[in-house]
């Protein structure tokens, strides 16, 4: 089957866990496409496989079936290394937690996002970045230092400071208060406008009324209609 040029493809996705004899399907069968300049929202109760497809997507975690393509490029079954490259030069990730690394203050931290992309990158600088999600401010500061909102714009800020083909967000505003969610959705959308794309895990109906689709997720399967 041919790759496309979209930015995030994915081709029957299977995950599979287990405990002993026990076994649990965090994925099943999920197919997804994120097109050009589009905000998707993935919504779906606790425990239905929304992180773990994040994780796969992203290129974090191998599927135990299926594939991904980013940019028309397959980042499933390749070495790390290569991965690595691969998310460093089109992803953006945001996971709930552990987005920095504890022993650098929150610039030094996209200072060294912007490191790893090498010569690829076209983003933004440190300054812009942080001002963007309102934390110019605390580019000094250690993450141990920060509340959990400033945490999750922060991340949010590493996420993008590389301009990223698609970002991969998991609850991103799960931890801010309705006027910075605000003001986050606002920065999203105004990336979807400029070309970027967006796969945003969430429970916030206002980040699913914001979305340009919103795809279900059930028991690790996506539901249509």
């Amino acid at each position: 089957m041919g790759l496309t040029a979209a930015p995030l493809e994915a081709h029957d996705l299977y995950r599979f866990y287990h405990a002993g004899q026990e076994e649990t399907l965090a994925l099943r069968g999920v197919s997804l496409t994120v097109r050009e300049a589009e905000t998707v929202a993935l919504v779906g109760p606790s425990g239905s496989g929304k992180s773990t497809l994040l994780n796969c997507l992203a290129g974090l975690d191998e599927p135990d079936g299926g594939w991904v393509a980013v940019m028309g490029e397959r980042i499933t079954r390749r070495p790390q290394t290569e991965r690595t490259s691969l998310r460093a030069r089109h992803i953006g990730v945001l996971l709930q937690s552990g987005n920095l690394l504890d022993h650098l203050t929150v610039a030094d931290n996209l200072r060294l996002a912007v490191s790893l992309a090498h010569g690829d990158r076209r983003g933004t600088s440190v300054e812009a970045a942080l001002a963007a999600v309102g934390l110019e401010k605390r580019a000094t500061a250690l993450p141990v230092h920060l509340s959990g909102g400033e945490l999750a714009r922060a991340g949010l800020a590493l996420a993008l400071i590389n301009e990223p083909a698609i970002l991969l967000a998991d609850e991103p505003t799960g931890e801010v208060d309705a006027e910075n969610e605000a003001h986050l959705l606002d920065l999203l959308v105004r990336r979807a406008r400029g070309g970027g794309s967006n796969l945003i895990a969430t429970h916030s109906a206002a980040v699913a009324a914001a979305a340009d689709r919103v795809l279900h997720l059930v028991d690790g399967r996506l539901e249509h209609g």
